[in-house]
């Protein structure tokens, strides 16, 4: 709730702070501006709350709402003066050939305007961030935090949290694994040993933890991928304290805070506006092919129910993002209930339950188009790991390192998996779609799902479904 806070307060005093820079060019550029502003119907008002609403935009596309929380102040400078120049430049481009084109071309006015506000919200900024060092330095506003381990490195990164308010850790105490390191021998009380790992989940809810800082002994990074399986928790940052042979080798990658080298597990690489055009892509693609096809989806319902009793769509209960179920469509591919005796299983090569009508839409991938409803409705993506059902769900994440990691992003018609690896058939096929799953998901972009899309319909076009 505090992350939010943090974005409403920021923003709030943003855009009052726009307005603000509004009015202020207003009262130098006034004889210029009015007689344009009347034009477009507008007063001084009504134009500054559409010009302060497209910076906020701005802002929000350029990233300057996330990460908020100590963030250094040269960092949050640069921010603003890329999010001012990006902004800046839309503006000229406007301004110069639509708003103001008959009065010429007025250069000044608009960086006098853009500057205006570049001054008022790095100021802006600036206060805030330094308010916020002044109460992290007195202990106030701290995000509560776990440490995992109870070795050395635990009890060394404990001392400099504690050293360090300004690192913005409050920490709660320390988590066991797999009975760990000695706390005595590393001079951990037991008394601040608030737990083991397989009560994580209940700890970070009991005390709302905000951060975890895994802090091994070299002799632990075999429990690495475990413990990041297990901390799988969208709402609570994960942070790695690397030993000196990761650092000196160049194994990792580190931020520096403060001084303290952290790697930082990001569960988000696709900045905001990323973000915003896949889902744009999505919704636009999905009711483009349901509009336009339609007639031949009609045809295909036709020879489905022609082929075999039963519904033409076959509607079945998946896990999407954040293990949220919802019921995914496509079109029956096999005969009605064709796991009433087997239970959940998966499709293999020459399936007897499939229809003669349904090995050639698996063929031909057209058996996933009515998921595109799914698309509109948010539930999927495009692109993104293939979702599963709730039974092999629980059965793999015990199974499969970092299985749950997939569930970070929207399920997918089509996946970076899909086109780099067969169809199920084993667990072993599920661990190496895993594994392109992960990448996916820790490398998402558009540049990629453009490429899934691509080689999708190549593999459509080749018939290479099964």
């Amino acid at each position: 709730m505090k992350r939010y806070r943090e974005v409403i307060l920021t923003s709030a005093l943003d855009y009052l702070l726009l307005l603000a820079s509004w009015f202020v060019f207003h009262s130098f550029f006034s004889s210029y501006l009015d007689p344009r502003l009347t034009d477009f119907g507008l007063v001084i008002f009504s134009a500054g709350v559409l010009f302060s609403s497209y910076w906020l935009g701005v802002f929000v596309i350029s990233g300057l709402y996330k990460g908020l929380y100590l963030i250094s102040r040269l960092d949050e400078f640069t921010r603003v003066v890329k999010a001012m120049v990006l902004g800046g430049l839309v503006l000229y481009v406007v301004w110069d050939h639509w708003l103001f084109i008959e009065g010429g071309t007025h250069h000044g006015i608009i960086f006098s305007y853009c500057g205006i506000i570049m001054g008022a919200i790095i100021i802006n900024r600036f206060v805030i961030r330094t308010l916020q060092r002044l109460y992290a330095q007195r202990g106030r506003g701290l995000h509560k935090t776990l440490i995992v381990g109870t070795g050395s490195n635990a009890k060394m990164a404990f001392d400099d949290l504690m050293r360090n308010k300004i690192l913005g850790m409050e920490v709660l105490g320390y988590i066991q694994v797999n009975g760990g390191d000695s706390a005595i021998d590393s001079g951990i009380y037991p008394q601040d040993i608030i737990g083991q790992l397989s009560e994580i989940d209940r700890i970070i809810a009991e005390y709302k933890v905000q951060d975890v800082l895994v802090a091994l002994e070299a002799n632990g990074r075999e429990d690495l991928v475990a413990i990041i399986s297990k901390l799988d928790n969208p709402d609570v940052r994960l942070k790695l304290l690397p030993d000196f042979y990761q650092i000196v080798s160049g194994l990792s990658k580190t931020n520096q805070i403060f001084g303290m080298p952290i790697i930082e597990i990001s569960p988000e690489p696709m900045p905001l506006w990323e973000k915003a055009v896949k889902r744009l892509m999505d919704v636009t693609i999905s009711v483009v092919v349901l509009i336009v096809f339609a007639p031949f989806l009609l045809l295909v319902a036709l020879l489905i129910r022609s082929g075999s009793s039963g519904p033409v769509i076959f509607r079945q209960e998946r896990i999407g993002r954040n293990g949220k179920p919802f019921i995914m469509n496509k079109f029956r591919t096999m005969v009605q209930d064709a796991e009433r005796k087997t239970g959940p299983m998966w499709a293999k090569k020459d399936d007897p339950r499939i229809t003669g009508i349904g090995y050639w839409l698996r063929k031909l991938r057209i058996d996933e188009i009515p998921q595109l409803y799914n698309v509109i409705r948010g539930q999927m993506s495009l692109v993104g790991p293939r979702p599963e059902r709730e039974h092999f769900v629980n059965q793999f994440k015990n199974q499969i390192p970092l299985y749950m990691r997939r569930l970070r992003v929207r399920p997918g018609i089509t996946g970076w998996a899909q086109v780099k690896w067969k169809y199920d058939a084993s667990l072993d096929d599920v661990k190496e779609k895993t594994k392109y799953d992960l990448y996916y998901v820790e490398n998402i972009s558009l540049r990629m799902d453009i490429k899934i899309i691509i080689n999708t319909l190549i593999t459509m076009i080749k018939g290479k479904g099964q």
